[in-house]
């Protein structure tokens, strides 16, 4: 399974980059998870008032719904230590996983590669300091003019192109 992390700051379009990659590398054949960070602190998946709810305000600590095209695991605890290895564990089965949000675990992991969306170049610029390794940039701000080693590709207009990149550099049917 490749781990590739989708890196930006807020409004950028990362999650609508993410969306078009799923749904791009889906219609090839490939199998995708997806983890997204939820910074809100009072979010919750679950809704008030619903029997799964019902039962983690009565204690319990996992929580499993089952509905005809579904499972749904809640798992009450901390996520203030959370290792982004037990997150990728959850997604064991499938080619690969894209990571939206938890930017301070993935900078500086090496085995996972960033998709960059840059909305300036100045983003665009911090990035390199910021993220090892590139696998491309994307988003907004296009990059193919100032020189980097690492391409560009829009994946808001065109996530063919992006995909493309992607399969080449990590995905061998």
């Amino acid at each position: 399974m490749q781990a590739i992390a989708v890196v930006g700051t807020k409004k950028s379009g990362k999650t609508t980059i993410t969306e078009n990659l799923i749904r791009e590398l889906m219609k090839r054949g490939y199998k995708v998870a997806a983890i997204k960070h939820i910074p809100e602190p009072d979010f919750t998946i679950d809704t008030a008032g619903k029997d799964t709810w019902r039962y983690a305000q009565a204690g319990a600590k996992t929580v499993i719904s089952v509905a005809a095209n579904e499972i749904a695991t809640i798992e009450k605890t901390t996520t203030s230590n959370v290792s982004l290895e037990k997150l990728l564990k959850k997604c064991r089965g499938n080619d690969v996983v894209f990571i939206e949000g938890l930017k301070n675990l993935v900078a500086s992991k090496k085995k996972i590669l960033k998709i960059v969306v840059a909305k300036s170049q100045t983003e665009a610029t911090n990035a390199l300091e910021t993220y090892q390794p590139i696998l491309a940039f994307s988003g907004p701000y296009a990059t193919e003019n100032l020189g980097f080693q690492v391409p560009y590709a829009d994946g808001l207009k065109n996530p063919e192109k992006l995909a493309d990149i992607i399969e080449n550099t990590l995905l061998k049917k």
